[in-house]
């Protein structure tokens, strides 16, 4: 599986034409998501996968998202094709740039599918760090100004996020060692799980502040979230896609790692900072989106609504606590991408990502336009579609745990994003297209990448696959177990 992603951006980066560079990667890319799905399949149907004296170690919940990373990151790699032809066709893009993208593209797939398959969690920290070193490189991969400031802030912020992160580390591994008593399993995972009610309280306290304030910045939770609008807004479509869809959740899952340690320790104390940042996190958007008029900052923002969401839910805990709240990755993961992906084709089209110029996009752009208009109604959480399900399922798991409170609160909060990001949404999609706007072939690829996400998202708001079900409720499972 790790080989996969390794060997397309070696090969992608070595090959010198243009078409055959891009059917590799894509190919590539499929060939990581068919060794994820068996990998996934071999996790769910019998016992965790541990290799090489359990330094990689694979549960339901690792395998849950090792698939969402292959998934998104097999689609971004589809519609790459397409969206970075146009820029080549325009002359703002060569050959040489397509074939460093790639390469970077893969290698960073790779560092996040790394981040799920370890069992310490000093490896889990570096593979974190990695993951911003590489995707800071195709943030600014225009090469513009406010690219390279984009992906300087990022770095900036990511560095000292991840500073905050290692000293909470270096915390657990103090007490690790004065519980387990030996230094070569103080970090496992699997090891600290099993003594989590044994472990020095005040120690595993301070290391989880620092963990969730460093964890916290790289999956966008406010107020660590910064860097994640500039970063979004500037990287190529398909990039903020993958930033959106899967490493904000590659954060979270080192996140829950450790949540599933301390909450046990602090008995149940860490669920109450999830549910304050998950709630302060949500809250901080509202502003942010009645004011916007980029276009990609403004789904930026909503990601940081729905990792807010994300982590509100897993502080609610419980068995459909946790449940919505993989519900919730999944889809949100489907409807970003899917909005990033029709984003990107029409910040082509019109060549601008100000809200007040791209207007009349049923007109303009029939297609993209009603997949566009589809996949904003569904990340506001509006009925048939899935970010609605996955809502419902938080809200209800917050009255089935008392917590009459976070669920109200939840709904006023997000019908005021519902309300902000409609506004701007209904003034593009209506009205009249410009009447001096370049055409634009859609590509096959692109169209093909647009079809995969938006089936999904309309599929999973009336019904959860039963494959999908049992991923999800597995993944669930290792958090509540951990609990325990």
């Amino acid at each position: 599986m790790f080989l996969m992603p390794l060997l397309t951006g070696l090969l992608a980066g070595l090959t010198k034409n243009q078409r055959q560079c891009e059917l590799r990667q894509a190919a590539g890319a499929g060939l990581t998501l068919v060794s994820a799905g068996l990998t996934a399949a071999q996790v769910m149907t019998g016992q965790p996968l541990s290799l090489w004296q359990n330094v990689i170690y694979i549960d339901a919940l690792g395998a849950f998202n090792i698939l969402l990373i292959a998934l998104v990151g097999f689609i971004a790699a589809v519609y790459s094709v397409g969206y970075l032809r146009h820029d080549v066709a325009e002359l703002t893009l060569s050959v040489r740039q397509i074939r460093f993208y790639y390469l970077f593209f893969h290698f960073f797939i790779l560092t996040m599918l790394a981040v799920s398959a370890v069992n310490s969690l000093g490896l889990l920290w570096v593979g974190i760090e990695l993951t911003t070193l590489i995707s800071a490189v195709l943030v600014a991969f225009y090469g513009k100004q406010n690219a390279l400031e984009a992906a300087w802030k990022y770095l900036i912020m990511g560095s000292v996020g991840i500073a905050f992160a290692l000293l909470g580390i270096i915390f657990l591994y103090l007490s690790g060692i004065h519980t387990l008593g030996q230094h070569s399993s103080a970090l496992n995972w699997t090891a600290l799980v099993q003594v989590a009610g044994e472990l020095n309280a005040g120690w595993v306290k301070t290391g989880f502040i620092f963990i969730l304030i460093g964890f916290g910045t790289k999956a966008g939770l406010a107020p660590m979230h910064f860097w994640l609008p500039d970063a979004h807004s500037q990287a190529p479509s398909p990039i903020s896609a993958v930033l959106s869809g899967v490493l904000l959740n590659t954060a979270l899952y080192g996140l829950f790692r450790v949540y599933a340690i301390a909450n046990v320790t602090l008995e149940g104390q860490a669920a109450q900072y999830l549910i304050f940042f998950g709630l302060l996190s949500i809250a901080f958007t509202v502003p942010f989106i009645m004011v916007q008029h980029d276009l990609k900052r403004m789904l930026a923002y909503s990601s940081v609504e729905h990792m807010g969401i994300i982590t509100l839910s897993v502080g609610i805990g419980g068995a459909l606590g946790l449940y919505g709240a993989f519900l919730h990755m999944f889809n949100h993961s489907m409807a970003k991408s899917l909005l990033f992906f029709a984003a990107g084709t029409i910040c082509q089209r019109y060549h601008s990502k100000q809200m007040h110029r791209i207007t009349g996009l049923l007109k303009a752009m029939p297609v993209t336009g009603g997949i566009f208009l589809l996949a904003a109604v569904a990340i506001t959480g509006a009925p048939p579609f899935n970010i609605f399900l996955s809502e419902l399922t938080i809200m209800m798991a917050g009255f089935q745990a008392d917590q009459v409170w976070v669920s109200a609160l939840l709904v006023a909060l997000i019908s005021l994003i519902f309300a902000g990001m409609m506004y701007y949404m209904i003034k593009m999609v209506f009205g009249e297209a410009p009447a001096k706007l370049p055409k634009l072939a859609v590509s096959r690829w692109s169209t093909i990448a647009l079809i995969i996400p938006l089936a999904l998202v309309v599929l999973c708001g009336w019904y959860i696959p039963p494959v999908l079900d049992d991923t999800l409720s597995q993944a669930a499972g290792v958090l509540q177990e951990a609990g325990k």
